[in-house]
């Protein structure tokens, strides 16, 4: 998944990652252009994914 797609996926996205991971606010997806990588580091560390399985979690969606 590229990040075209996900700015074009995100809501549906941030739907299905708060149904797969209830322990996620809404104040840990919030997405602000340009802040891919700071999104991911705060995905990972809440999840404790690194950011290869969280690129998989995303495409598995």
């Amino acid at each position: 998944m590229n990040t075209t797609e996900i700015k074009g996926n995100w809501n549906e996205l941030k739907g299905k990652l708060k149904q797969k991971y209830a322990e996620l606010a809404d104040d840990d997806l919030i997405y602000a252009e340009g802040k891919e990588d700071e999104l991911y580091g705060k995905l990972q560390q809440k999840l404790g994914k690194t950011k290869e399985e969280f690129h998989k979690i995303l495409s598995d969606l």
